[in-house]
């Protein structure tokens, strides 16, 4: 069974860079061909894709996040990492780590992110 953990601080003052990280268990981040997502939702909003990073290290953005959004891994932590730069208040959602691209069959349970001064 693959489960996903997010982490992070929920609170991200504006201009700073926020900072999550999912950690997997249950199945390695490098094998099977799976991509890992980050997906994000604001308040009263839908579901939001930021990127990925896929299972030899690829990544892959959201056109209207790109310029803000770097994904990066420690495959000897099983971990994989979202940095969001420059957040302003609009950046405040629950934060979902998932396997898949886009098609997802696992997630995490969210993490709340607030961006505030």
């Amino acid at each position: 069974q693959v489960q996903l953990q997010e982490s992070g601080p929920g609170l991200v003052k504006p201009p700073q860079t926020l900072s999550l990280t999912c950690t997997v268990s249950g199945g390695s981040i490098t094998t099977g061909y799976y991509y890992w997502s980050w997906i994000r939702q604001a308040p009263e909003k839908g579901l939001e894709w930021i990127g990925y990073i896929s299972y030899s290290g690829t990544t892959y953005y959201s056109p209207s996040l790109k310029s803000r959004t770097s994904i990066s891994r420690d495959t000897s932590k099983n971990q994989f990492t979202l940095q969001l730069s420059s957040v302003t208040p609009e950046d405040t959602a629950v934060y979902y780590c998932a396997r898949g691209l886009d098609l997802f069959d696992y997630w995490g349970q969210g993490t709340q992110v607030t961006v505030s001064s």
